[in-house]
């Protein structure tokens, strides 16, 4: 299945029906009053969240979305049925944005969530409606009312709880196949990733979602290499997983590049808890790696963990790290929404 993260489409929805002209028209009645049904309203345009879906391939030759028009009022009082509505389908975490890729619609973060993007137009109304006791036979009826069309983007950013980072060959690909079932390609050259890929860990019967996005190298953030394009698809992570290959000439150095890049990019992502490992350390001894790490660990001011993602050494302890900040942010979550369901509660509930 090909990756699409991003796509533009046209929405529009329906156009409300005409009212109808219509008198009552029977035998023995000799002056019949109106009897004009009021048209159906147009359908209107709905964006839902589904699971199972993670990528909007499936608009890049759908992109029109036109809801019917509402049917015309008929006679002895008969309304127009209401035209469809349109469901756009899109995965969870997409989010929708205005014409100018700016203003944010709407984000469908939630599995099932649904949102009217246009509503379709009213129905007018028909002859029956105006009658009055001063003219008891009016001859006019309202057109529908228009519908809203637009231009909108979706624009996807996968849900995930640790976002992998690092340069392109820092080992990304390969720790998440060894953390989870995903498989992605895995190769001894630069970007062999070229688009997001998720898998799912488990840690002390816990569960984390992780994201491997192409590498990074300097002057992404200027569309070097694959650019940082899909550094969006980690902006939603509870934590970041910064590997680097130890084997490179200056470690430090290749640390500072890549958080320049995330700086630049954003400041709200550059500010995520982060934790950093040295990756490949089975090509070195034990203490040739140690030395190594504190060496890292003096020029750029943090812990690091010495991992091989291929011999799955030091790879728990590092989702043990992972995992806590992925629980106080579980945490932090469920009260939040705790205290706005209390809220709800407060502002429904009455005393008898």
């Amino acid at each position: 299945m090909k990756f699409l993260d991003q796509v533009k489409i046209f929405i529009k929805s329906g156009d409300g029906g005409a009212g109808c002209v219509s008198f009552r028209r029977e035998k023995y009645i000799e002056f019949g009053g109106p009897n004009g049904g009021d048209g159906g309203k147009g359908g209107s345009v709905y964006i839902e969240a589904v699971e199972n879906l993670n990528t909007l391939i499936d608009f890049r030759y759908h992109q029109h979305f036109k809801a019917p028009r509402g049917s015309h009022g008929m006679g002895s009082d008969m309304a127009g049925p209401k035209g469809e509505d349109v469901i756009i389908k899109v995965p969870v975490g997409t989010e929708v944005l205005a014409d100018d890729q700016e203003t944010v619609i709407v984000d469908m973060i939630t599995p099932g969530q649904t949102y009217m993007i246009a509503k379709g137009g009213d129905g007018g109304r028909g002859n029956a409606q105006f009658k009055s006791s001063t003219n008891q036979a009016p001859r006019y009826a309202e057109p529908g009312w228009p519908g809203h069309e637009m231009w909108v983007w979706l624009r996807l950013k996968m849900i995930a709880d640790v976002g992998l980072i690092g340069k392109p060959n820092a080992g990304k690909s390969t720790f998440l196949s060894s953390v989870t079932r995903a498989r992605p390609k895995i190769a001894d050259y630069p970007f062999t990733t070229l688009h997001p890929n998720l898998g799912i860990a488990f840690v002390d019967n816990y569960e984390m979602v992780i994201a491997d996005i192409p590498g990074l190298i300097e002057g992404a953030h200027e569309g070097v290499g694959l650019g940082d394009r899909f550094l969006k698809h980690v902006e939603r992570c509870s934590v970041l997983l910064h590997l680097i290959d130890i084997n490179a000439e200056d470690p430090a150095k290749e640390y500072k590049v890549i958080r320049k890049e995330l700086e630049l990019y954003s400041s709200k992502l550059s500010e995520k808890p982060e934790v950093v490992a040295l990756n490949k350390i089975d090509a070195l001894s034990d203490k040739d790696a140690e030395k190594i790490a504190k060496k890292v660990e003096k020029k750029i001011g943090k812990k690091v963990f010495l991992i091989s993602a291929v011999a799955r050494k030091g790879v728990f302890e590092c989702l043990l790290e992972l995992n806590k900040y992925i629980t106080r942010d579980r945490l932090k979550k469920n009260k939040e929404d705790s205290k706005e369901y209390d809220e709800q509660v407060k502002k429904t509930w009455s005393p008898v």
